[in-house]
């Protein structure tokens, strides 16, 4: 059995798969996702599990050189931002907009989504490296 927190298989394959640049985004409930981008669906109910929750089990596994999170969440949900920041540390984090948001999400290697129902808790994470 693996020793770190994060156990949904999907998510730790896709993690496992990604290399330098590549984008994880982590979204809310409600987060649009576009065609052909591959879900890894953990939403249960309303608010479970919480965008923040899952954020923190992705960071035991996944190397993040920068963050992006829309300026609406700063606007709208501060403390989702501020929750966002706790989780990541020194790592730097862009703010953009919830459109740039929604168009990089098609670029990403997967959208996983959760139940947080809290407007803009989504999180785009762009991989680094270990050495």
């Amino acid at each position: 059995m693996k020793k770190t927190a994060l156990l949904n298989q999907p998510l730790s394959a896709v993690i496992a798969g990604m290399g330098h640049g590549d984008l994880l985004v982590i979204g809310d409930a409600g987060l649009p996702i576009p065609a052909g981008i591959p879900r890894i669906d953990l939403a249960v109910t309303a608010g479970v599990p919480r965008m923040l929750e899952v954020l923190r089990a992705v960071l035991t596994e996944l190397q993040v050189e920068e963050a992006l999170v829309a300026q609406e969440t700063w606007e709208v949900s501060p403390q989702v931002g501020e929750g966002i920041r706790t989780a990541l540390g020194s790592v730097p984090i862009r703010t953009i907009t919830h459109a740039e948001l929604k168009e990089l999400s098609a670029r990403a290697v997967a959208v996983v989504r959760t139940g947080e129902c809290t407007p803009y808790a989504n999180v785009v994470l762009k991989a680094g490296v270990t050495f």
